[in-house]
């Protein structure tokens, strides 16, 4: 590093937000870009810490530490630093296709492993891998790249969210002809109609989308492959198949109160709203509209704070938020050392939105739903919570334990259940005989191949639900896997 004391020279500057007031009233990009001085700058604070975490992607003491990509970080930050931006683009495209993407979703564990960060501001590494991925874009340095020669090889790809398309990109790069199959009307999967257009406008995933069918990638929306027909037939016409298709079952709240109108799955609310606002402006108003409405979300999380966020665009009359876990602290705990992922209290986009409309955070931690309450139009009209502390259970675990006296009831007429997924949808492993592991996911060996030779899974519907970050890692392992497969090695 040309810069060792540049941590100690310049502060950080994290990324330019628009104001929330500002911003609510549209569904555009809320991060407008820095100045080249201060983005020189920011890369200048990697530190030359000699042995860095940020791009390690392992696990230390049992939780995340670094980039599942393993993204290199300190070289493309000397790069910038340098002001040498292709150079830059040319590195970090070494580890991820799609920076565009983490860019802007990833809760960025690479900081949380920071050296800067142990007591200090840690390097604003996702804004500058956001800037040198955008500016590589500007500039015409992203063409596309079709391999020299092919393999006549065919691969399926059933599914196109960022595990689909990593793997997709890989395998198309090293000659096979690629087909990735999407049910649903347009390409992207979860990173079209699981992320709202603000967070991740829908032009970046096209974009994307585009150059990998410039490169040779066939694309198919509408396709259903769940009838054992068509998986027959899936099987039998490529030489091999992965199973892409991410965690989709949400997880419920079984209640009192349960069926009533009003309550939703979180990705109903989230991706009615983004098919509508695609395809019409909203004009055609075929989405679940918060508009007017007392909207309580029941779960945390990124999904959790999306459905703040989309809820005060539309005009929602009042939001909250409601969180069985504890409220986090506001520095590590003893237990969270670095370079573990800092599981520390953090104001997201939705939350800062929501209290500028209110004067206050959204979010109640501690609370735990009871039951569902109805109103003389048979829609939901409230919920019936109570305050809950946390207790070790008789096997040692955690579990919530009410107290007695905090029983009140929270105005909701629309619900929306943020509480994460179980699994993948069965129809399709089930058709083509892929066995199921024992928590619900699509069993695979270490090469990520499943139980039926030639089909292959990655990303969350193996995994179980994750970040974006580790379906891009996925999906690139096993295009690694399927080709040495295809290859006979």
């Amino acid at each position: 590093m040309g810069s060792p004391t540049g941590f100690l020279e310049y502060d950080r500057v994290g990324p330019h937000a628009r104001p929330p007031l500002e911003r609510i009233r549209d569904w555009s990009d809320a991060h407008p870009p820095h100045d080249e001085a201060t983005l020189r700058e920011q890369a200048a604070r990697c530190m030359d810490c000699g042995v860095p975490f940020c791009h390690a992607g392992v696990a230390i003491g049992g939780a995340a530490t670094g980039c599942p990509v393993n993204n290199l970080v300190p070289e493309w930050n000397e790069l910038v630093r340098l002001g040498k931006w292709r150079e830059a683009s040319i590195r970090l495209h070494r580890t991820n296709e799609f920076p565009e993407f983490t860019g802007r979703v990833c809760p960025a564990p690479c900081e949380g492993s920071c050296t800067a960060g142990i007591d200090g501001e840690p390097v604003t590494i996702k804004q500058i891998e956001l800037e040198i991925v955008e500016r590589a874009w500007a500039n015409g340095w992203i063409t596309p790249q079709p391999p020299s020669s092919r393999s006549g090889m065919r691969v399926a790809i059933v599914g196109s969210g960022p595990a689909g398309l990593a793997a997709a990109a890989r395998l198309n790069r090293a000659g096979h002809a690629v087909t990735v199959l999407e049910r649903a009307d347009r390409i992207g999967g979860l990173l079209t109609y699981g992320i709202p257009n603000m967070k991740l406008d829908k032009r970046v995933v096209g974009r994307r989308v585009d150059l990998l069918a410039a490169e040779g990638v066939r694309f198919e929306t509408g396709v259903h492959v769940e009838a054992s027909r068509a998986a027959r037939d899936l099987l039998e016409g490529c030489d091999a198949v992965v199973l892409a298709t991410g965690s989709t079952v949400p997880r419920d709240l079984r209640v009192e109160g349960r069926e009533l109108a009003g309550i939703h799955p979180a990705m109903d609310f989230l991706g009615s709203n983004t098919r509508s606002l695609l395809d019409s402006g909203h004009h055609d108003g075929a989405f679940i509209s918060a508009r007017g409405r007392d909207v309580v979300i029941v779960g945390g999380g990124d999904t959790g704070t999306d459905c703040v966020a989309t809820a005060v665009r539309h005009g929602a009359r009042s939001v909250a938020q409601l969180e069985i876990l504890d409220r986090p602290p506001d520095e590590r705990a003893a237990d969270n050392p670095w370079p573990q992922w800092p599981r520390v209290h953090r104001v997201d986009y939705g939350q800062e939105e929501a209290a500028a409309v209110w004067g206050a955070d959204p979010r109640r931690y501690a609370v735990s739903t009871r039951r569902f309450l109805s109103g003389p139009d048979g829609r939901v009209a409230g919920i019936e919570v109570v305050d809950v502390e946390w207790a070790r259970g008789a096997d040692g675990r955690p579990v919530p334990v009410e107290r007695s006296g905090t029983e009140r009831i929270v105005p909701a007429d629309l619900v929306l259940l943020a509480l994460g997924f179980a699994g993948p949808e069965r129809s399709l492993p089930e058709a083509l005989g892929c066995r199921l592991d024992a928590r619900g996911t699509i069993a695979r060996d270490a090469a990520g191949m499943t139980s039926v030779p030639g089909v292959f899974a990655a990303g969350d519907c193996a995994r179980g639900q994750s970040l974006v970050v580790w379906a891009i890692r996925e999906g690139r392992e096993v295009a690694g896997a399927v080709d040495r497969y295809l290859a006979g090695t």
